[in-house]
Order: C-alpha cells, then sequence, then structure tokens
C-alpha cells in the first residue's frame, strides 16, 4: 500500500472492521502490513497520534551556548529595553566570535533558554498602512551609555515616517523643550520636508494640559514650531488606551535600543555618540526591508521624502532666551549647572541663549562665552581663558584653581604648559613665574593654541621662559618664512646690511 497516507490507512483498518467486527487485530496488522499497535490506534480514533518529534543534539550550537547565557543572564541587570533579541545574539556571534551558524538555530535556542532564565512577556504592535509623506510619529526613548567613562541615562529622539518606516534618530541629555524644538528641526533638514501631521503622546515639551477627548493646551514654543513648518499634530489617548495609536515609533525606538545600544556604548562625547547612531541607522536603513516588502527602508524613505511638503525659507530657532546674573565667582547658573564668562561682567545681568547641546551668553549682540551643554546638575563648565585678568593680580591662586583642573582634563592646559610653568617657577619663583605663564595663556587669545605650545617648546630648547621669546617663536611658527632676528647670546645674521657714509663721501668730493 505505497505511497498512503496514514490518515488513509487508519480509515482502512476502520472500515475493514465495521465490514467485518469479527477480524482480528492480528489479521488486520498482516492485511494491511503495519503493526498491531497502529491498528490498535486506528481503531481507538480516526485521528493518528501526533508524530514524537526526536531530541537532537546541536553540536554547532553547542559551543556558544554558554556565551549566549552569559549574554541573557547580564541582561536580566541591563535596562528593561537594552536587552539582547534573537538576532541580535545571532549578530554578534558572527560579528565578535566569527561563529558559522544559522539565525534560526540561534533563534530556536533564545526561545529555549528564555525561560529558564526567568525571561517573559511578549508585545503585541498593530501593523498599519499610510499614503507616503503624509505622517509621521514622534517620540522619546530612555537610553543608557557611558560618557566618558561615567553611565549616563540620556534621551533618544526618534521621529518616523510612517509610510516608509525611515527614522532619524539624535540622543540628548534630557528631554527639555529646546531638546524637543531642536530634535524637529534637525528631523525635517535630514528628511529634506516636513509631514503632513504628525502623532504625538502627552509630552510635557508639547502639552501643557490634557483636556477631554483629544483637546490640549499646547505650549506657546510648540505652536509657534507648528506654525512655522505648517503641520498638524494628533495627540493619542493617554495610557495604555492609546499605546497602539503610535506603535511604529514606539517599536522602532526599542527595535533601534537593543540594534545600537546593546552593549551600552562608551563614547567620549555625545558628538561621538551621534555620529555613531549616524553609521547604525544609514546601514542599518540600507539593508532592512519591513513587513516583507521588496525595496529597503533606505529606498522608501527616499519615495517618502519625496511626498512631504516643502521646508520654509529659514530654519525654526529652537533656543531658549534666558536672562541671568553673573555671580562673585563670574559664572552663570542654567538649569542648576554652572557656566564661566570673562571677570569684567562680574555682578552684570547677561542674555543667555540655551539650546539642546550648547549656550551662548550675550553682551547685548556679542557673543562672550560658549560652552557644551552641562551632562550633569550642578556641574561647573569653566573656561581657564575667563579667570586669567584676575589670575595676573592673584597668581598665587592658579595651583588649585578650579578653571586650571578643568583646563587640564579637556586637554586645554597641557604637559607642555605645565613644564614651562615648572621651569620659570624654578627660576623666577613662584609669583612671576606663574606671571610668566600667564603672559603665555594670554597670548593664545591673538596666537593659535598650538603655535603657542610650539613657541614654548621652542623657549626651553634654548633655556628661556621669557614670554617674549615665546610669542616670537609661536610667530615664526605661522610665518616660517619670515625674516626674525634670533635670540642668543650672538646674532648670527641681520634681515638688512649695516649702514654706510661712502655716499656722503661722494657728494663731498663733488663739491
Amino acid at each position: 500500500m505505497a505511497g498512503r497516507s496514514k490518515v488513509e490507512l487508519f480509515e482502512q483498518i476502520r472500515r475493514a472492521r465495521r465490514d467485518d467486527p469479527s477480524v482480528s487485530v492480528r489479521e488486520l496488522a498482516r492485511r494491511f502490513s503495519t503493526h498491531r499497535r497502529t491498528v490498535h490506534q486506528a481503531l481507538a480514533s480516526a485521528i493518528p497520534p501526533p508524530r514524537k518529534v526526536q531530541e537532537r543534539s546541536a553540536p554547532v550550537m553547542d559551543q556558544w551556548k554558554p556565551i549566549v547565557d552569559g549574554w541573557l543572564t547580564a541582561d536580566l541587570a541591563a535596562p528593561r529595553k537594552q536587552r539582547h533579541t534573537a538576532r541580535r545574539v545571532w549578530q554578534r556571534l558572527v560579528d565578535e566570535h566569527q561563529a558559522v551558524v544559522a539565525e534560526s538555530t540561534v533563534r530556536e535556542y533564545v526561545r529555549e533558554a528564555r525561560p529558564r532564565l526567568g525571561f517573559t512577556a511578549v508585545e503585541v504592535t498593530v501593523p498599519q498602512i499610510h499614503p507616503l509623506g503624509v505622517e509621521a510619529e514622534v517620540d522619546f526613548g530612555a537610553i543608557t551609555f557611558r560618557l566618558a567613562g561615567v553611565e549616563v541615562v540620556g534621551e533618544l529622539f526618534t521621529m518616523r515616517l510612517s509610510a516608509s518606516g525611515k527614522a532619524f534618530r539624535r540622543a540628548y541629555l534630557n528631554e527639555a523643550q529646546e531638546v524637543f524644538l531642536d530634535g524637529h528641526v534637525r528631523a525635517f533638514e535630514h528628511f529634506g520636508g516636513v509631514p503632513t501631521r504628525i502623532r504625538y503622546d502627552n509630552l510635557k515639551t508639547a502639552v501643557v494640559k490634557v483636556l477631554r477627548g483629544r483637546d490640549r493646551i499646547e505650549s506657546e514654543r510648540f505652536v509657534l514650531l507648528r506654525s512655522h513648518y505648517g503641520f498638524d499634530s494628533f495627540f493619542c489617548q493617554p495610557g495604555v488606551e492609546g499605546a497602539h495609536e503610535k506603535g511604529g515609533v514606539e517599536g522602532e525606538i526599542g527595535r533601534f535600543r537593543r540594534r545600537a545600544f546593546v552593549p551600552v556604548p562608551d563614547v567620549a562625547s555625545m558628538a561621538e555618540l551621534n555620529e555613531l547612531l549616524d553609521r547604525i541607522g544609514a546601514a542599518d536603513d540600507a539593508q532592512r526591508h519591513i513587513g516583507g516588502r521588496f525595496i529597503t527602508v533606505a529606498e522608501h524613505g527616499t519615495l517618502d521624502s519625496q511626498a512631504l511638503q516643502a521646508l520654509p525659507a529659514e530654519a525654526f530657532d529652537p533656543t531658549r532666551e534666558l536672562s541671568c546674573r553673573v555671580d562673585s565667582k563670574s559664572r552663570v547658573c542654567v538649569r542648576q549647572s554652572f557656566y564661566s564668562v570673562p571677570i569684567r561682567y562680574a555682578g552684570r545681568r547677561l542674555l543667555v541663549r540655551l539650546g539642546a547641546e550648547h549656550l551662548e551668553v550675550l553682551d547685548g549682540r556679542r557673543v562672550v562665552a560658549s560652552h557644551p551643554r552641562s551632562a550633569h546638575k550642578h556641574a561647573e563648565i569653566l573656561v581657564l581663558d575667563h579667570y586669567l585678568e584676575i589670575l595676573a593680580r592673584k597668581p598665587g591662586a592658579l595651583l588649585n584653581a578650579t578653571p586650571l583642573a578643568r583646563a587640564r582634563a579637556s586637554g586645554a592646559f597641557t604637559e607642555t604648559h605645565d613644564r614651562f610653568w615648572t621651569v620659570a617657577r624654578a627660576r623666577l619663583g613662584d609669583r612671576a613665574g606663574t606671571n610668566a605663564l600667564i603672559e603665555v595663556l594670554l597670548a593664545q587669545r591673538q596666537v593659535p593654541a598650538t603655535a603657542v605650545i610650539a613657541g614654548m617648546t621652542a623657549a626651553l630648547s634654548i633655556g628661556s621662559v621669557d614670554p617674549a621669546v615665546v610669542a616670537i617663536e609661536a610667530r615664526k611658527t605661522l610665518e616660517p618664512d619670515a625674516v626674525v632676528i634670533p635670540i642668543g647670546e650672538h646674532l648670527t645674521r641681520f634681515d638688512r646690511p649695516a649702514p654706510s657714509l661712502a655716499r656722503y663721501d661722494d657728494l663731498l668730493e663733488a663739491q
């Protein structure tokens, strides 16, 4: 009875028994060339029992199981939204260990290992269809990263075009309103246009008060942004009831966070982090397909961008203007962090233009100080140059000055500066030697720091700590072809010949 299915075999056995109730199991097994156990199963039920799947070993995967278990176990202590997916586990095995293993094999093992290690919960999203260029979604997502060796919890601003799934992302230190506005400006420039409508949840940076239904009292700055770019806003229902209304951007934040922040990145600056995110995002869009589409997210995003509204002639200014008084330490306090200004402004009130990543301090229209925005509350961002005039009068305060410590940490005060200062104090005494260093630092306002450092090195090589010598050597670095009288015990060359009276003798003879 070759080629018959088990269902057909069971039907034949059961019909034979119905036709002849006296036929034995042994006879049915002989007649249909099958085992008596199968005959008993057919007589008990018309539905064949499920086939028992034999447990098979996975010799290729066995060597990677301890590593995968370690990653998944570490996820229990990692931020909840920055844990490994099965695909991320497979990517790390291939990238970091050059593993030759199928993604399906890794996915099956991760599915089996998670319950054993204590993982639960499955998140479900609702797919949607959107016309090109019409709608986008915006949200923030918490991210954890190490900034200059310190673990920081920041925010990932994400705007996602609903039709193509192409997203713009930028990491910030907080979720302030100027950050919210700055993210929009950068996203519109990135996409090259503005969507007709943008979906939001009830972010405090946009909504002052939630009213009944879809009504909101919106912040004035958000209304200005919306009016400038000409888009409509749509606010989702508060709480769990409205979570599905912008599931695209929430899912995108989670997916990209697992892609780019697992393991937790370690960067020296926010600029480095955002450059990393741009590279990962571009590579990801170039190869990723959504929902079985035949084109990549990058290709679909190009079509989506072409359907957007045109950008206005001028970009929106997302900065916030504040009036701050300069304290006795020549600092302004902005959002519980302190920033230095030149000491001549101590006690005055100045205008501060606060941006998402930088701030500027202005005296009228003139910018007198510019700083990166602080990553921590109560931090001090101090520039040594702002304090040089007071240090010239109080040179003893330089040794333990906080601005000096900040300059050393940032690399602005180099080993060459320290060496020059040490030699100058040894030769001239603490006060005079420190004043010599301060004169050199003041010279950096007119000459690039690299040239001044080269000038200090040249001066020390000839045994001099005179600031004038440093200035001359620094200018020689900037103008290598200029004729300069050398400094030393003997002048070896001149830039013009010595004067002569020979012409006057000729005039006397002519008379």
